[in-house]
């Protein structure tokens, strides 16, 4: 299993990318294989720093340019041919690797995977899944930015390949379907949620009707339908507010002698309170809908988001999501309503 990473994408890069990758490698259980695409001398000496200089399993592959996070994604993709990104992209085209990571600039991910990869036979809009912490192991939310306005019709694919993704890689065996909406009644929200109320129902999905925000993280549903719009929305609110959770916290328990014994004694369950709501642990999202295996991490991603994130590709490709997502929304049955 080979994976290709956007080297030069995130924040802090190539350091974060690097290291991410040497981690991968290190603790991977199977013959995992990255491979590093970016400014060649810099991720050499990033290897050096790790002792990875001549670790057979990280490839490198040369790109000259970036596509930074205040760029216009479309224009510089088809300007920047050298752009890490690109590169990236075409290697994974070429059937050269198994599938991509990148923390890069989302819109320019997005935009190489449609110009290059292309979208698989029979979906309208690819759609970008993350994994949401809850109770229950996590939900996947989607769409969370590719897409501001969507149909009903674009919508039901959605609920499909988010089913599929939950069930192959969250391990789900019957996914809980809801439809993100103000309210539970089928007739509340606006025209285009209200429309796709009766396809869901009528599509072959395990779907338990409308949710509310309130009920995301709460571990009652599975996957979590939207446009992009809300859905993007929905994921920087909850970050901030994880964010708050912890910033907080720490405050409080360093402020005195009785706050810091009670986190001590409190500290197995802490971990495992902190690993729950830590992005990192659920790695990138996938842009469900394209040719090929393409992962988001966050462009603040820390060496273990990227780590994960590498993972996530590499069980995307390896559970052959993109056939079951076209397998069945050829099988998908809207009555009278064309997808």
């Amino acid at each position: 299993m080979k994976i290709i990473v956007d080297a030069m994408g995130g924040d802090r890069s190539p350091a974060v990318e690097v290291e991410g990758a040497f981690q991968a490698i290190r603790d991977a259980k199977d013959d995992l294989e990255v491979v590093l695409v970016g400014d060649e001398p810099r991720l050499r000496e990033e290897l050096a720093k790790h002792g990875a200089q001549g670790e057979r399993r990280i490839h490198l592959l040369h790109a000259a340019e970036r596509i930074e996070m205040g760029e216009d994604p479309a224009r510089q993709v088809r300007r920047k041919k050298d752009a890490s990104i690109s590169v990236a992209t075409r290697y994974l085209k070429e059937g050269k690797a198994d599938g991509l990571v990148s923390a890069g600039n989302t819109g320019a991910v997005v935009a190489c995977a449609l110009l290059v990869l292309g979208r698989l036979s029979g979906v309208k809009r690819p759609a970008i899944a993350t994994t949401v912490p809850t109770p229950s192991g996590g939900a996947v939310l989607l769409d969370v930015g590719a897409n501001s306005d969507c149909t009903p019709q674009q919508l039901v694919q959605f609920a499909v390949m988010g089913n599929i993704y939950a069930r192959k890689v969250l391990g789900r065996p019957e996914p809980k379907v809801g439809l993100l909406n103000i309210g539970e009644e089928s007739i509340k929200g606006n025209e285009v949620v209200r429309n796709t109320y009766p396809l869901l129902e009528a599509a072959k999905l395990n779907f338990i009707g409308n949710v509310e925000g309130r009920d995301i993280f709460k571990g009652g549903v599975d996957v979590v339908v939207c446009d992009g719009f809300v859905g993007n929305v929905v994921l920087k609110f909850s970050e901030s507010v994880v964010h708050l959770i912890t910033s907080l916290f720490r405050e409080l328990v360093t402020s005195n002698t009785r706050g810091k014994l009670g986190a001590l004694l409190m500290r197995p369950a802490l971990r495992r309170m902190f690993k729950t709501l830590d992005y990192a642990e659920y790695g990138g999202a996938p842009l469900l809908g394209v040719e090929g295996a393409v992962i988001i991490a966050h462009g603040s991603s820390s060496p273990k988001a990227i780590k994960n994130a590498i993972y996530v590709a590499a069980r995307y490709a390896r559970e052959r999501i993109n056939e079951h997502i076209q397998e069945e929304l050829q099988g998908l049955a809207l009555g009278e309503v064309s997808v």
